[in-house]
């Protein structure tokens, strides 16, 4: 039977973004919370950002595209290829043309550093794609110089777009790697539709390709996000609530960095038939071994049987989990595991591995606990109000307790993807010990917002600001900004 009770993750309630600059384009949906918050030049997580429609950007990328027609005199569809090839780094390709512009379109695969020659003739001639005879007017090359008639160009086209390849396509000929223009595919592509399909995919590439843009990853969502700074920040998009890592699009990991949680997720993906055996729900009251379900987020764990406190995590007892040290988020590594066998090695590995993994997923899934919970204080609180029991102002706090509880939990789960990588030392003993604190400070939150009642106000209020100070000072200690 469970000892406490919690709530279901939800992307768009963990994290705040009042501070947030939208540049107008969308308005800022935030739980405010009762306590202080900390200011812009103060919070790790700051991060200016605005949300765009599939138009501003068409406006915002066709603006670079003119300025640098303007700058290098050159057309439309060549500027727009260089900004593509080179990241929509314009500064960069200016220095670049102005000291040689020929090795400019060189090594932008624009122009070869050999022209083909083949005599492109009069009267009939053979493709060397199709084998057919046609009229040389029929027939066309890009600056490589390697003729093909207009109809093996218009198939290769087709082929390419159908397989989601359009900024990318290259020349027909083998080993010849010089990239086709937009105006020269639209102009020998005879579906309309094809051309339609081309733009389409032209205008993802770009989006992709641009180091200031990113496509917001929520479900059918076409909101595209803009920041000047490329950095592992969080995005919330105010469209879909989708939350997510700006540098690398997948679900905000602070303080862990992108390099690290993609190894950490690939590994997770590799060893989840070994640590599926730790995924059950139950364990057994360590004093009088009771079987006990969980099905709330709290770790602080009291056995209705026997009323023993204990930890979920370790079924140590909860006394000795005082927020002083917090000894149960600490991995204990064997100090001579280099002088054992490569077995016992391996043996010692699995056993790190899923002592993170373990407090990892545990989190993950109180997230999910302490959705419940957030549901059924909104209930509790409409129920209330309708019974003349305070108003919504009145029970407020619940719902900040339970925000912010959201909150913390997060960034707790992710500091142990960020522990299993760190070597060992001095930095990493300061790492444990501010993830013990803040460990103890969530768990005493949740312990309380699942007990919490009017009554008990100013005692929530003071442990959401201690849990708060403790997440934000070890995100300005180890988040890479």
């Amino acid at each position: 039977m469970s000892m406490s009770e919690d709530s279901d993750y939800d992307h768009s309630d963990h994290m705040e973004d009042d501070d947030y600059d939208f540049g107008g384009y969308y308005d800022n949906d935030t739980d405010d919370l009762d306590i202080d918050k900390p200011k812009k030049s103060e919070d790790p997580e700051y991060f200016e950002y605005e949300l765009l429609q599939v138009e501003d950007v068409e406006r915002l990328l066709n603006e670079e595209v003119e300025v640098l027609c303007s700058e290098l005199k050159i057309d439309p569809y060549l500027s727009k290829m260089l900004l593509q090839v080179h990241d929509w780094q314009k500064d960069s390709i200016i220095e670049q043309h102005k000291r040689s512009p020929s090795k400019l379109l060189v090594d932008s695969k624009i122009m070869p550093a050999l022209k083909h020659q083949e005599d492109a003739g009069v009267g009939q001639k053979e493709c060397s794609v199709c084998f057919e005879q046609a009229m040389a007017d029929t027939f066309s090359c890009l600056t490589c110089g390697h003729i093909f008639c207009k109809n093996c160009w218009d198939i290769y086209f087709q082929i390419q777009i159908k397989q989601g390849i359009t900024t990318g396509i290259e020349c027909m000929q083998k080993d010849c790697h010089i990239l086709v223009p937009e105006d020269f595919l639209c102009n020998a592509l005879s579906k309309p539709e094809l051309r339609d399909k081309y733009t389409q995919l032209s205008f993802t590439d770009h989006v992709k390709g641009h180091p200031e843009l990113r496509f917001c990853p929520g479900p059918n969502c076409a909101v595209i996000v803009r920041s000047r700074e490329l950095k592992s920040k969080k995005v919330e998009c105010s469209h879909c609530k989708t939350t997510f890592c700006f540098r690398c699009g997948i679900d905000y990991h602070a303080p862990t960095d992108c390099g690290t949680i993609k190894k950490w997720l690939t590994k997770c993906a590799d060893d989840s038939e070994t640590a599926n055996y730790i995924s059950a729900h139950t364990k057994d009251c360590p004093k009088c071994h009771v079987c006990i379900e969980k099905n709330g987020g709290c770790n602080h764990m009291q056995c209705t049987k026997c009323k023993f406190d204990f930890c979920w995590m370790c079924l140590g007892d909860w006394k000795a989990h005082g927020s002083e040290y917090y000894e149960c988020s600490r991995y204990k590594e064997n100090p001579n595991i280099a002088n054992e066998s490569v077995h016992a090695q391996a043996r010692e590995a699995l056993k790190k591995y899923l002592f993170y993994f373990e407090r990892y997923e545990n989190h993950a899934k109180s997230l999910q606990l302490e959705e419940q919970t957030l549901q059924r204080i909104t209930s509790k609180i409409q129920d209330k109000v309708m019974k003349n029991t305070g108003t919504w102002i009145d029970w407020q706090y619940l719902l900040d307790a339970a925000t912010l509880l959201k909150k913390c939990r997060y960034t707790l789960q992710y500091t142990y993807p960020y522990a299993y990588y760190m070597e060992k030392g001095a930095r990493k003993q300061l790492f444990e010990y501010q993830q013990a604190q803040l460990e103890a400070e969530v768990e005493n939150l949740s312990w309380k917002v699942e007990r919490a009642e009017i009554t008990d106000r100013g005692d929530l209020e003071n442990q959401m600001d201690v849990a708060e100070k403790r997440r934000l000072t070890l995100l300005k200690d180890f988040l890479e900004i």
